[in-house]
């Protein structure tokens, strides 16, 4: 498009420094809307403003950024294509100046009239890419004039253009940049590990024992609930240790009935039992300079118990059916979600088999005892499967992150990553909402995740992880934060040192 000779120089070089800073700040949409928005309404002498985003699979626009004194009312609101002065603007991919809105057939009071914020004329521009209108950007309210003119459209509409571009090209790099975390944890899978998500600190200094103890080779039993996470520690254990070039090998003792139990950790030798057709390695022989992790091993039959308690005494044992005795160099990380001390006491386990397991033991609390974890793992798993699934979940709704953290998840992590999974197949972007986690919270009169259970605190505890993690994204760029979540710079400010957010 072509400058108008009716462009002032001070208008001119403020359109450059705009598209400088919209074309180099790609690393958060919500910043870059924000900025174009803020930009334009400043360019134009305009009192409010709103950045409308084309959903064209609902036929719809939401406000996905608005500013000014009826923002955050306004963003409730969508627009169907065939309404108001936005829906004209896109479906017509035409811009608009409509200096008297009330004598305007295409104008929809509805957003009006809910809000109470009163529109007297408005400037609509549409964003387009490769001529096709991807948003529309509304300026609302002219100040101190008698409306908006031909030289602010021209202007909204050179940078409607420039901001159009910037976001496909944010959107972009978003999409690549959930591919990168994916194949990460795609090759850390494909290694047979996964990806260590933490952020409380009494997971961090977990973390810590694994890294102080990880050069031993003495024996290191792990206890916690069930999907709490035992198995992740377990491989931080053999990774930071100096067997990580060795193999990992996991057995869960749950899994297999006693009489192939024996032959799956220590071998057979052919013609042991009518199936042992020939020679067969066990778990223990596999892992051979390496780590091998016993998961569930409270429920390790008593007639192994004795055998295993050799292995970790003398590294030796003999395979089903053979008299040679193997020898292995190993080192042994078992796992429980039973009260291991119980079947101790009931004769249940072995009390030297227990002894010896337990030389370095490492509780892992549940989900509800490190709540900071919550939202870490809540988004982790959000920008796995809304790549997964083809949506572009923005993030998750008020609601539902408060509904995340009131909960008390029984099956901790592994039900966490279930109800994000179900959430992004049955939910509509751009938020998951409260009802798409599925969540019976009202069912659950145990539930323990927050001592203070009150709509306030659960509100402050979502405020906290929400601006933390905004702040954080912005490298504590308190200007940017506060366009982000459409508060003042002085509000936030407040807000970190109430809710007393550090920055780490």
């Amino acid at each position: 498009m072509k400058l108008s000779n009716t462009i002032d120089a001070e208008k001119l070089n403020a359109l450059i420094e705009i598209n400088t800073l919209i074309n180099s700040n790609y690393s958060d949409i919500n910043v870059l809307l924000a900025h174009i928005l803020e930009s334009a309404m400043n360019l134009v002498d305009g009192e409010a403003s709103s950045l409308l985003l084309l959903d064209s699979k609902l036929k719809t626009l939401r406000f996905e950024v608005a500013l000014g004194p009826k923002g955050l009312e306004a963003k409730k609101f969508a627009v169907k294509m065939d309404e108001g002065i936005a829906g004209w603007v896109v479906k017509n991919n035409r811009s608009l100046i409509v200096n008297d809105t009330a004598s305007d057939p295409r104008f929809s009071p509805a957003i009006q009239q809910s809000t109470g914020y009163k529109t007297l004329n408005m400037l609509a521009v549409p964003m387009r890419v490769k001529d096709e209108c991807i948003g529309v950007i509304e300026i609302l309210n002219k100040v101190a004039t008698d409306g908006f003119t031909h030289e602010d459209l021209e202007v909204l509409e050179i940078m409607a253009n420039q901001a159009a571009i910037a976001y496909q090209n944010a959107k972009s790099l978003q999409r690549s940049r959930d591919e990168i975390v994916v194949l990460q944890d795609q090759i850390a899978t494909d290694r047979g590990y996964h990806t260590m998500i933490a952020r409380s600190p009494v997971i961090l200094e977990k973390l810590d024992i694994v890294e102080r103890v990880a050069k031993s080779d003495s024996s290191v039993l792990i206890l916690g609930e069930s999907g709490v996470g035992k198995e992740l520690i377990a491989e931080q254990l053999h990774l930071k240790s100096d067997r990580n070039k060795g193999p990992f090998v996991r057995v869960n003792c749950a899994a297999l009935p006693e009489g192939l139990l024996e032959s799956e950790l220590f071998g057979h030798v052919k013609g042991a039992f009518t199936d042992a057709i020939s020679d067969r390695k066990g778990r223990f022989q596999m892992a051979d300079k390496g780590t091998i992790f016993l998961d569930e091993i409270g429920d390790l039959p008593l007639s192994l118990q004795s055998k295993l308690l050799r292995v970790i005494q003398n590294k030796s044992f003999e395979k089903v059916g053979s008299s040679d005795t193997i020898y292995v160099n190993v080192r042994i990380v078992a796992a429980t979600n039973r009260d291991i001390e119980k079947q101790v006491e009931d004769q249940k386990f072995r009390s030297d088999l227990y002894y010896r397991l337990n030389v370095l033991p490492l509780y892992i609390p549940p989900l509800r005892q490190r709540i900071e974890d919550i939202p870490e793992l809540a988004y982790f798993f959000l920008k796995k499967f809304r790549h997964e699934v083809k949506k572009d979940f923005a993030g998750f709704s008020e609601g539902a992150m408060s509904a995340i953290l009131s909960y008390s998840w029984p099956g901790n992590i592994r039900e966490l990553e279930n109800t994000v999974e179900r959430a992004c197949v049955i939910g509509k972007p751009p938020y998951i909402q409260e009802e798409d986690l599925l969540l019976n919270i009202r069912a659950m009169p145990d539930n323990n995740s927050l001592t203070d259970k009150s709509l306030k605190s659960v509100l402050n505890l979502f405020k906290k992880h929400y601006l933390q993690k905004v702040l954080e994204e912005q490298q504590w760029n308190q200007t940017n934060a506060a366009q982000i979540l459409d508060i003042q710079r002085t509000y936030l400010s407040r807000l970190i040192k109430e809710l007393e957010i550090k920055e780490k």
